[in-house]
C-alpha cells in the first residue's frame, strides 16, 4: 500500500482525535467551574456530593469510566442512550471525557479561587459589591494568571489521552496504525507521535505566549 494513501487514512483518524479534544474542552471548561462551584458551597450535603463525586471520578481510570458510560445502561437492561455507529462512540467518549476533566479542572479552579487574597474580596464588599461583581471584576483575571500553567499542562494531557477513545471502537488514530502494524507496516505507529508532537507543540507555544500576556498579573 503507498505510503501517501497511509499518511492519508492516519490524518483523516486524527481528525476523530481532534474532534473528541475540541468537544472535551468545550463542555468540560463552563462544566469545571459548576463542579468547582458545588464543591465550595455553603451547603454542606451538595458540597459533600459533589466532593465524593469528583474523588470517585478522580481516582477511577478514565478508561473504565468510557466503557461504563458506552455500555453500562444496556448492561443494566436500559434502552442505548447512545446512536447507533461511530457518531454514538463518539458522543459516549466526549460525555465521558467531558465529566473526567470538568472534576479535575474544577480542583485546578478552586486552587486559583482560593489563592487569591481574601483581602481583596473583603475590600469588594467594603465598596458595596455584591458577590458576583467581585468574582467576575476582582478574582477572576487574577485566578486566570494562576490557573494558566496547570490547565495547558491537562489540555496537553487530554491530547494524548484521546487515545483512550478506540476501547470502544472508536477508530483513531492509533487504532488505525495498529492496523497497519498487524499487517506488518510498523512505521504508521511511530508516524502517530509526529501528529501528536505537532499537536502539543502548538499547544505549548500557544500557552507559553498567553503566560506571557497575563505577566502583568504579578
Amino acid at each position: 500500500m503507498a505510503a501517501a494513501v497511509i499518511w492519508a487514512r492516519l490524518t483523516e483518524s486524527f481528525w476523530l482525535n481532534c474532534q473528541l479534544f475540541g468537544l472535551t474542552l468545550l463542555f468540560a471548561i463552563p462544566l469545571g467551574l459548576v463542579v468547582c462551584f458545588g464543591s465550595m458551597s455553603r451547603f454542606t450535603p451538595l458540597r459533600g456530593a459533589v466532593k465524593t463525586f469528583v474523588w470517585v471520578i478522580r481516582g477511577t481510570p478514565l478508561m473504565l469510566q468510557i466503557l461504563v458510560i458506552y455500555l453500562g445502561p444496556g448492561l443494566l437492561g436500559f434502552a442505548s442512550p447512545w446512536p447507533s455507529g461511530g457518531s454514538g462512540r463518539l458522543i459516549a467518549a466526549v460525555v465521558a471525557f467531558a465529566i473526567n476533566y470538568a472534576c479535575y479542572f474544577s480542583e485546578i479552579y478552586r486552587g486559583g479561587i482560593e489563592s487569591v487574597p481574601k483581602g481583596q474580596t473583603e475590600a469588594g464588599q467594603v465598596l458595596g459589591m455584591t458577590r458576583s461583581q467581585i468574582f467576575f471584576k476582582v478574582t477572576l483575571l487574577q485566578v486566570v494568571k494562576r490557573i494558566l500553567p496547570p490547565m495547558g499542562n491537562e489540555i496537553i494531557t487530554l491530547v494524548k489521552d484521546t487515545s483512550l477513545a478506540n476501547i470502544i471502537a472508536n477508530k483513531d488514530i492509533i487504532m488505525m496504525a495498529k492496523e497497519y502494524a498487524a499487517k506488518g507496516l510498523i512505521w504508521p505507529l511511530f508516524s502517530t507521535a509526529v501528529f501528536f508532537l505537532i499537536f502539543v507543540g502548538a499547544l505549548t507555544l500557544l500557552f507559553d505566549r498567553l503566560e506571557k500576556r497575563l505577566e502583568y498579573f504579578r
